[in-house]
């Protein structure tokens, strides 16, 4: 009785070593794996996109106020004291103010009223103050439109008539496609 104890012991310790997984089991298990996977892939990915647009933003926020702080320092307009003292145009003994929406012949770095960056449309190439194209390796991809026009009710609507104030509406798209809009105002005097 006891050599088949012995042989018994032995066969159940050997079936013990030889136990695995089987090609089927090992099959499943790599299905299992590649959809959990592909299941978090696909949770993950939105995140790193929306991580890569709050930095298109930043990059946005700074281009779009560094425009808005340059074009703040320029006259009014054109026929305005252009050191912002005494003559202001439209006013009684002073000159109209001018109706052109635009550069009157100057180029960005010679701008000296508000109304002169009137449609500017910086596409892939954004230039600085200075006509200088330097920016366009830390802004790739973005680009500024610039629109400015009378607005004196300061209801966000162009009104031609009134020369109280004017409207200034930058616009800046990011590489990934989102725009932000930045307005402000600038006041006869």
């Amino acid at each position: 009785m006891r050599p088949n104890l012995a042989r018994f012991n032995m066969c159940s310790y050997r079936n013990s070593l030889v136990s695995g997984f089987t090609l089927i089991e090992t099959v499943i298990g790599i299905v299992v794996l590649s959809i959990a996977f592909s299941v978090l892939i696909t949770l993950i990915y939105p995140m790193t996109e929306q991580s890569a647009d709050q930095l298109h933003q930043i990059k946005a926020a700074e281009l779009g106020q560094s425009m808005l702080n340059e074009i703040q320092q320029k006259a009014f307009d054109e026929n305005s004291d252009k050191t912002g003292g005494l003559i202001r145009c439209g006013e009684t003994s002073a000159p109209a103010c001018s109706t052109i929406m635009g550069s009157e012949g100057e180029t960005r770095g010679t701008y000296d009223d508000v109304d002169d960056y009137n449609e500017i449309n910086h596409g892939n190439d954004i230039e600085n103050s200075l006509n200088d194209h330097s920016l366009d390796a830390l802004y790739i991809g973005y680009s500024v439109d610039v629109t400015v026009c009378n607005d004196g009710d300061y209801n966000g609507q162009c009104d031609a008539t009134t020369n109280i104030a004017k409207l200034i509406t930058v616009t800046v798209k990011t590489p990934t496609g989102f725009d932000i809009v930045f307005s402000t105002y600038r006041a006869n005097f």
